[in-house]
């Protein structure tokens, strides 16, 4: 038996619970690992309060919290390629599995091996923002030189998307919150704080001429307000928000599989991709993690250390 946080049912923060599972077996094209960090995310609570029901791979309640881990391989499905018993892996739990417990099942297709020298709380954290800032750079395309806005710049994917956007020689402008400024001006973003002030006054005083391309974070009427900026409305990429084809924008196009991976811990590896890990908690105050992350209080990324 192993200790897990989840939920009970579908619902608010009121819904969480920690119970204890056997370890689950890995089906077809699945692995079990010993979960050493997990990644906290807001598809995390979105996930919870059943608002992406198709991601639950039809698992019973309690149906345990998180999307990435990182930890090592303790036993194969059937048809797994690649993978074998020991390998420290990284990877997405996209069959509902779950990644808050000490054991839990990844896909196989969507795991990949840890390269030497990348930490195991750096891993966990490249497989939703490592590979979101590489599909929304790579779908954009921008040549180096070119201007991006990033709005919501201050979360963990925000942050990815920024420093990549950086390391490939594009001019960042950031929108956050006051509390998110400093990391952003870390890494050398041009920061709008959307408190202090109307945002599209201050882009457009920025970059007078319109960014070459936006990449949103937020959705809804955040990018409604900030897609205006883009000089063509096609380099307008959302994250989130599938309605931005109606602005003539287009929803992000994202590859899960284990050569994106491998691609983002490499520019991990190479300090490209270097994620700013805000907060790490143990699997006990994992509910003050996902706290952090739902109430939009935190900068950068939270991890859980699970062992």
């Amino acid at each position: 038996m192993g200790q897990a946080w989840g939920f009970g049912r579908y619902g608010g923060p009121e819904v969480q619970v920690f119970f204890d599972r056997p370890d689950p077996a890995p089906g077809r094209g699945e692995v079990l690992i010993r979960v050493e960090v997990a990644g906290v995310n807001p598809l995390d609570h979105l996930l919870r309060s059943g608002l992406v029901p198709g991601l639950d791979g039809g698992r019973p309640f309690p149906r345990v919290l998180g999307m990435e881990a990182a930890g090592t391989v303790l036993a194969l499905g059937d048809d797994v390629d690649g993978l074998e018993v020991g390998d420290a892996v990284f990877g997405f739990a996209l069959t509902g599995g779950g990644t808050y417990a000490e054991t839990t099942v990844l896909s196989a297709p969507n795991t990949a091996r840890i390269p030497a020298g990348l930490s195991a709380t750096v891993a966990a954290t490249l497989p939703v923002a490592g590979t979101t800032a590489v599909d929304a750079l790579d779908q954009l395309g921008l040549p180096a030189g070119a201007t991006v806005l990033v709005n919501a710049v201050g979360g963990g994917v925000g942050l990815a998307v920024a420093r990549l956007a950086a390391g490939r020689g594009l001019r960042v402008v950031g929108t956050g919150s006051t509390a998110k400024r400093e990391h952003a001006e870390t890494i050398g973003v041009r920061f709008i704080d959307y408190t202090a002030g109307d945002v599209v006054t201050t882009a457009r005083e920025l970059v007078p001429d319109g960014f070459d391309g936006i990449i949103d974070l937020v959705g809804g009427a955040s990018l409604r307000t900030v897609a205006p900026l883009a000089r063509d409305p096609r380099n307008v990429i959302a994250v989130g928000d599938s309605s931005v084809p109606d602005l003539g924008g287009r929803f992000i196009e994202r590859r899960l599989d284990r050569e994106n991976l491998q691609r983002s811990a490499r520019l991990a590896l190479d300090g490209v991709l270097a994620p700013v890990i805000t907060g790490v908690h143990p699997l006990s105050d994992a509910p003050a993690a996902l706290a952090t992350v739902e109430n939009g209080h935190t900068s950068g990324k939270v991890v859980i250390k699970v062992t």
